[in-house]
Formats: C-alpha cells, structure tokens, sequence
C-alpha cells in the first residue's frame, strides 16, 4: 500500500515540472502557498494587484496598437484602386485564325 501512496503522490518521479501557479507571470516571484494569487484571463496568475494590472495595461496597449495598425491597412487597401487593368484581367486567345 506504501507504493500505491508514493505513486499517487509523485514522490519516486524525480522529475519535478513546474506548475503554472508557482510564479507571477510577470516578475517571476514565487508565489506562496497560503497567500493571495491574482488571476488574470483564466490561468495567468500574478502576486499582487499591481503586476496583474501592468498585464492587463500592456495587453490593452497591444490590443489598441493591432486595432490602429489593422483599421489603416483596411483604409489603405479601399481608397487603392487599380488604374490599369492586369493582364489577368484580359482575355487573350491562342491558336491559328483561319479565315475563308
């Protein structure tokens, strides 16, 4: 029954892998066991208040900056109109012409 228990536990896996709540995603500081973890977007854990709302500042920051740069390659793509027509745009045929 011991073996079942340090199965079950993990303990003969040497192999320790981190946890996603170990650490602050921000400053990397660990984060204790019995005190407050600060979640942001489902499973970003961060230590304080303050390192999840620098997170959250950035993201809107990137969020605005991809908005900003997709409403003016939209607004560029509308006003840019073709002046000459594309040679994929002209029938051509091939062949001989035989006429009678």
């Amino acid at each position: 029954m011991k073996s079942a228990a340090l199965y079950y536990t993990g303990c003969e896996d040497h192999h320790y892998q981190p946890h996603f709540l170990d650490a602050c995603t921000l400053c990397q500081r660990p984060l204790a066991h019995n005190s407050d973890i600060f979640m942001y977007r489902g499973d970003t854990p961060f230590c304080s208040e303050e390192c999840r709302q620098e997170q959250i500042e950035m993201d809107e920051a990137n969020e605005r900056k991809w908005k900003l740069s997709a409403s003016k390659r939209s607004s560029r793509t509308k006003t840019e109109t073709p002046t000459k027509e594309t040679d994929a745009n002209k029938a051509v045929r091939n062949g001989t012409v035989a006429v009678a």
